[in-house]
């Protein structure tokens, strides 16, 4: 299962770099994914993937869950909750 973080503005990229690891989508997503987390990194698209080893008990047509696909969590990690200091908030534009 693949996860994808894309993170807009550059400059909280290195905030979302250091708090978004392995071990912290991991414990954040224990209850779906009994395996390990690999991060892979796409600077060039400000993208962070995530691959859930052992969440859809198969996938696809193998797997007996509703979310096959793992559509869903993605979702999951959106409700995962960073640290954000106030001189970055106050920093960061609006969206327009």
């Amino acid at each position: 299962m693949a996860l994808t973080d894309i993170v807009k503005a550059y400059d909280v990229r290195g905030l979302v770099d250091g708090q978004l690891t392995e071990e912290v989508v991991r414990a954040h997503m224990h209850e779906v994914n009994l395996g390990a987390v690999t991060r892979y990194e796409a600077d060039n698209m400000r993208v962070l993937n995530f691959i859930l080893h052992d969440s859809l008990g198969g996938g696809g047509s193998a797997s007996l869950k509703t979310d096959a696909q793992g559509k869903t969590h993605g979702l999951g990690v959106l409700r995962l909750e960073l640290d954000v200091p106030d001189e970055v908030l106050e920093a960061t534009p609006a969206p327009e």
